[in-house]
């Protein structure tokens, strides 16, 4: 970038109407921050990133930070903390104003934090002295504050898998509260989770799109007991994060091959997965060794953060029109999520770039056995003509049924989380004990992560974070909004069509034989 590009760039930043005074900040810092070089890498690794075949997200030409962080925050509240001067907490009100502390200091890659912690393990040892009122009021304020104070749609709170009154009253008061922050998880355990808490969920779910629901087992089996989801269903050790997330376009890749579809998967995919994995080597380097952010973090002299709980996300988008233009090249029509065939080679990419990635070492990963994980990646707001993520294309969903078992098996092959979206429709307001059963089922599939939204609902799932229509309406207008996720959701409203997500119909008797 040269000077004088740079000038205008802080110039349009500084008299943007439609961005509040911090959202400008930001957008300064990122500024100053991609005026420096970028990590040195090889001519073809910056020529696939010059042509769109590979992404860094923009994380910014320098980065200084990783990009999503999990600190320990059970570890804080039984230890108190010298950086923010607090000792341990004894009663709930001091608990959610050290977290608050806390949170105000995390760095991510969105200048909020991406995770607020196990929000019902930790303040449940703090409940015991209240009763359900007064429980319910002290939950709602700090639920308030953690919208006004982190205007980030990206910033998670997890829940369960196990019952208790902290996990109820939260799911009740965000039922209330009509907020899209904090972005709600829970863990779902079909011999821990009863029903009961499921539907308390489904009802939340039909009314304001939350939580998204994750396969606890599943989860446990990859990553152990200690992990957390943040941001966009991204599943990460808990005391480490992700230093990086850089994706591969799998549509750019199979554009750039000839032949077999077989001989995708033997030489182009190779190709491009080193490709991008030169690109994450080089940004993690200079997170660690050049930025040394390690070196210098309150949360790593607490112990609330470790290198050694560090790992690195490799993503890939656009499955779906992979498959259809691999098919092509075979002479062979079909549609993922449609046909047979195109789920069958989808499986066989998804699974193969899985163990291309495994087998590739990379640096400071030791949470993950030196190694990267697979993402399904949940697309940018500028992304068109491709499909997030493994989904199946927006639109072209078949019924439930098939939908859930197309993306199914993608699933194992994805530990850092998947992004299948399921829109119903409206009758399910009326019927969330539908939403208990269909997530039961998609969870026997092998799903990881299960989520849903209501057609012409107020809140519109975007990737792993949600959206107010009427604040996307904001944005279209070039009003300044409060969220600065909502700037990037009103984007992927428009580019990628999601209001054109086919709407399921909750059916029993009237499935289709054979389907």
């Amino acid at each position: 970038m040269g000077a004088e590009e740079h000038r205008q760039r802080v110039r349009s930043i500084i008299e943007d109407p439609a961005l509040t005074y911090r959202q400008r900040v930001y957008a300064l810092a990122g500024a100053a921050e991609d005026a420096l070089d970028p990590p040195a890498v090889s001519a073809a690794c910056a020529l696939a990133l010059d042509k769109g075949l590979i992404c860094d997200l923009a994380e910014g030409h320098a980065p200084y930070r990783p990009r999503y962080t999990l600190p320990d925050y059970a570890r804080a509240l039984a230890r108190g903390s010298t950086f923010l001067e607090l000792p341990p907490p004894t009663t709930f009100d001091e608990a959610t104003t050290f977290l608050l502390a806390a949170y105000a200091n995390v760095p991510s890659i969105t200048g909020y934090p991406v995770w607020f912690g196990d929000l019902d393990r930790l303040l449940e040892p703090f409940a015991a002295d209240l009763d359900d009122d007064e429980l319910r009021t002290r939950l709602r304020r700090f639920w308030v504050l953690l919208d006004r104070l982190f205007p980030d749609a990206f910033a998670h709170a997890n829940l369960g898998p196990a019952d208790g009154r902290v996990v109820r009253a939260a799911l009740g008061v965000h039922r209330d509260v009509h907020q899209v922050v904090p972005n709600l998880t829970l863990r779902v355990d079909p011999d821990v989770t009863p029903d009961d808490l499921l539907l308390e969920a489904a009802r939340t779910i039909v009314t304001v799109a939350q939580p998204h629901l994750v396969n606890h087992p599943m989860m446990v089996a990859d990553l152990g007991e200690r992990y957390g989801v943040v941001s966009c269903y991204n599943a990460l050790p808990v005391g480490g994060g992700s230093h990086t997330l850089v994706r591969l376009n799998l549509l750019e890749a199979a554009r750039r091959h000839s032949g077999s579809a077989e001989r995708f998967l033997d030489t182009t995919l190779p190709g491009a997965i080193a490709l991008t994995a030169e690109l994450m080597e080089a940004r993690i380097r200079h997170v660690v060794e050049q930025a040394r952010f390690f070196e210098s973090s309150w949360l790593v002299d607490e112990g609330l953060l470790s290198l050694d709980r560090f790992t690195a996300m490799f993503g890939i988008v656009g499955l779906a029109e992979c498959v259809e233009h691999l098919l092509l090249l075979d002479g062979r029509e079909g549609r993922y999520g449609r046909d047979r065939a195109a789920d069958d080679l989808a499986h066989d990419i998804v699974e193969r770039a899985a163990a291309i990635v495994h087998a590739l070492p990379m640096p400071h990963c030791e949470a993950t056995g030196g190694h990267a994980l697979l993402h399904s990646q949940a697309g940018l707001d500028s992304d068109a003509g491709f499909t997030a993520g493994t989904r199946v294309r927006v639109g072209d969903e078949p019924d439930l049924y098939r939908h859930l078992a197309a993306v199914a098996p993608n699933h194992a092959h994805l530990p850092s989380g998947v992004s299948d979206i399921v829109r119903l429709d409206e009758t399910v307001v009326d019927n969330p004990e539908a939403v208990v059963d269909v997530a039961r089922g998609a969870l026997a599939l092998g799903m990881r992560d299960v989520t849903f939204e209501v057609a012409n609902g107020e809140f519109v799932r975007v990737t792993g974070y949600l959206v107010r229509r009427s604040e996307i309406e904001k944005v279209a207008a070039a009003d300044a909004v409060r969220h600065s996720s909502s700037v990037l959701g009103a984007g992927s409203f428009a580019n990628a069509g999601l209001d054109r997500r086919t709407a399921q119909r909750v059916r029993s008797h009237e499935r289709t034989v054979g389907t």
